[in-house]
């Protein structure tokens, strides 16, 4: 009981610390949004607080945090800042890389030596994109070529990618680090949401893999090995989530604060509108039903990462089909919340200024990561055929 107490007063101090850091990216969160590029200044202060390490165990150096510690900071980061959301949510996905789809001794390697160097990791396995290749070159190997929606790239330290090896089925996965000679990164993200990510390509000209580089799975554990989706999926979950629940403040802010009533309502104050009672209500209602699916969904995930390489298939499909729902729902909350809020703030709050359209533009980008329609797809299978999802890099 001592322990789960002093356990439960660590995590508390993580969420206050992540909740200082929010407030202090929300002040210059909208500049930023408009300059895009790389939020350096506020990667640094990623790195002096420690957070980097949340999800490495304590035996290998780090924090030994819970999933769901990480899943609430990501949110309340994404609140205010859903590029910083990205690129901290993408850096806990990059490290447990090699825990999923390595050795043990791997594994074991990369945590200690992030947790001792305070390394940050970006993203390159793109599964979809399969340009980049891998190649024998003596006792070590080569990487060439180039992988696109490398979110973090800019700033990172590490890099797993996924690479085509003749002879090789599927991918193989490799862990280089961005310094490396040979791997240059493009910053070539220019879209109009997500500004900051740096979610653009990296292009591997002869980069030198040494073979312990190359990640070897453990004989057993094969479903644990296809546990990544189920993270990244919560993960766009709660991103999701928090950009709705930023808005969602940011408009009852203005209601109270700047808004007007219609001349013909009848009342003196937006507050009081009928109508505007009515929008607030409803997205009120929409929010809560999205949080309580992705906690609950949180909470399997973090129930299933427990078990390790003893996680069974119908576990994980439970699990999947939980964060499918949550995901389902959120993106079709979220975007009619990230639009309606205009209904309830009036014409006046669209100058650029306030930057209210920054929670759709970047909720409309990050949620075209993968088809919602084949996540609805897969629920109904659940629901009148049993199925669970094939795992995969996305289900």
């Amino acid at each position: 009981m001592q322990l789960l107490s002093r356990k439960t007063h660590q995590t508390q101090d993580y969420l206050a610390q992540a909740n200082e850091l929010a407030k202090e990216f929300a002040k210059t969160a909208i500049e930023r949004d408009k300059q895009g590029g790389t939020p350096k200044a506020e990667r640094d202060r990623l790195r002096e607080s420690g957070l980097l390490k949340l999800i490495i165990p304590k035996e290998y150096g780090g924090l030994g945090e819970r999933w769901t510690t990480v899943l609430q900071i990501t949110r309340t980061f994404a609140e205010v800042d859903s590029s910083i959301a990205h690129v901290f949510s993408y850096h806990h996905l990059g490290v447990v890389v090699p825990h999923i789809f390595g050795s043990r001794s791997q594994k074991e390697t990369y945590y200690k030596q992030t947790a001792a160097n305070n390394w940050f990791w970006c993203n390159a396995l793109n599964p979809l994109d399969r340009r980049v290749t891998l190649s024998s070159d003596g006792d070590r190997f080569r990487l060439h070529g180039t992988k696109s929606f490398c979110s973090g790239s800019v700033d990172s330290d590490m890099i797993p990618v996924t690479a085509v090896q003749a002879g090789v089925p599927g991918l193989r996965i490799v862990i280089v680090p961005t310094r490396r000679d040979g791997v240059v990164v493009n910053q070539d993200w220019d879209n109009f949401g997500q500004r900051q990510t740096d979610s653009g390509s990296i292009t591997f000209t002869d980069v030198l893999v040494n073979a312990e580089e190359i990640l070897t799975p453990e004989p057993e554990g094969e479903t644990f090995k296809t546990f990544r989706s189920c993270l990244t999926q919560i993960t766009f979950t709660n991103i999701y989530l928090g950009i709705a629940l930023g808005a969602f403040a940011a408009a009852s802010c203005y209601t109270k604060t700047q808004g007007r009533a219609w001349l013909t309502s009848g009342v003196e104050k937006a507050t009081e509108d009928l109508y505007t009672l009515r929008h607030y209500g409803e997205m009120w209602v929409d929010l809560q039903a999205a949080i309580a699916l992705t906690d609950r969904a949180g909470e399997l995930l973090q129930q299933a990462w427990d078990k390790g390489y003893s996680l069974t298939a119908a576990e994980r499909g439970e699990c999947a089909i939980a964060i499918a729902m949550a995901k389902a729902s959120m993106v079709k909350t979220g975007l009619e919340i990230a639009n309606r809020i205009f209904e309830v703030m009036g014409a006046r709050a669209t100058a650029n200024h306030y930057g209210f359209d920054r929670y759709w533009r970047n909720l409309r980008i990050f949620t075209l990561h993968d088809p919602v329609d084949y996540k609805i797809r897969t629920i109904g299978n659940w629901v009148l055929n049993n199925q669970f999802p094939t795992p995969d890099f996305y289900s």
